[in-house]
């Protein structure tokens, strides 16, 4: 008999194919993912051994507890887990598991062309060009802000900060940044580590956001902080929303404090501050960091690999609790 398992959210069909053949899967019928109710209800009926998820599922230490007894690990298919009560998982003794690494290219090439995008006001060009063009545009108009030969900040040095860093080395950028630890030389690779955020922020030009979401770093993009940054900065965040006091950002880029930005993640998702939609200066996109067809399927893969390997006695690949 093959274990059972609940696919709480909508995966691409390969993920569900290898789902079915790997377990007695129950899987999301769309057209939402699963919502904690339904999941705990699948659960019981099912009597799963195994959950996995995304971040659409907040797995609080509530539905922790509401777990039936029989489900063994949960694995959510993401490499952030602020949806995550991990002290709570592991207070029960349940295995949760990340899908950390396969996603780290992909989330640097959509943080670079947000950039570039935001940079370049390319949100603004195509909107002309969709409604017929058919008009000068004069030499003065239109301006964007040079990237190559500036310089990127960095908030988080983790394996995506690191990428985006080789990506802005491509444009001949200057690297600064800041983490909890300073990388050892071989990581670094030439970068000027600040030991404090605001120390930082005087000498970027772009700002670009890959720490995770907790405490720490709740609104560490607020008033104060963004009045570091040079005037006429580019912020760019493609991690998580809850980086970033939104109405301190609106304000910076309506006063002209901020050139422009690129916005992946906010505070509320699907549900976002539709503010940041009447704003020229902003490039948005629905939280699609690591929507390629290769990603997303390797990000699923490594989910119902952790499940296999938990549910076979060997212990989660890639544990959130040890």
């Amino acid at each position: 008999m093959k274990p059972r398992l609940i696919l709480a959210c909508l995966v691409p069909e390969d993920v569900n194919l290898r789902a079915r053949e790997m377990f007695d899967a129950v899987i999301a019928p769309g057209p939402d993912d699963m919502t904690v109710a339904e999941v705990l209800a699948a659960a019981g009926a099912h009597q799963a051994d195994a959950i996995a998820f995304t971040n659409t599922l907040p797995l609080n230490a509530a539905a922790i507890a509401a777990l039936p007894p029989g489900v063994k690990i949960g694995a959510t298919i993401s490499v952030g887990y602020d949806h995550v009560d991990v002290a709570a998982a592991k207070a029960r003794g349940l295995p949760v598991t990340n899908t950390p690494g396969v996603l780290t290219e992909c989330t640097a090439d959509h943080g670079f062309m947000m950039l570039l995008n935001a940079a370049r006001r390319a949100s603004e060009y195509d909107r002309i060009m969709r409604k017929g063009w058919r008009y000068r545009i004069g030499q003065g108009d239109l301006l964007g802000v040079r990237v190559t030969g500036k310089t990127l900040g960095i908030l988080g040095m983790g394996r995506i900060g690191q990428a985006m860093a080789q990506r802005g080395r491509g444009f001949d950028m200057k690297i600064v940044y800041h983490a909890r630890n300073r990388l050892p030389p071989e990581l670094e690779r030439g970068a000027t580590y600040f030991p404090t955020f605001e120390a930082m922020l005087p000498h970027c030009d772009f700002l670009s956001l890959h720490a995770p979401a907790n405490a720490a770093t709740d609104k560490i993009v607020n008033a104060k902080t963004l009045a570091l940054l040079p005037d006429g900065a580019v912020l760019v965040n493609v991690s998580r929303g809850g980086l970033v006091d939104e109405d301190a950002l609106f304000e910076a880029l309506t006063s002209g404090k901020l050139f422009g930005a690129g916005l992946d993640v906010f505070r509320a998702e699907p549900d976002y501050d539709m503010r940041f939609a009447a704003l020229e200066n902003v490039y948005l996109s629905p939280h699609v960091g690591s929507a390629s067809r290769e990603t997303r399927n390797a990000m699923g893969y490594r989910a119902l690999d952790n499940i296999a390997a938990v549910l076979a006695g060997k212990g989660p690949i890639d544990p959130l609790w040890t």
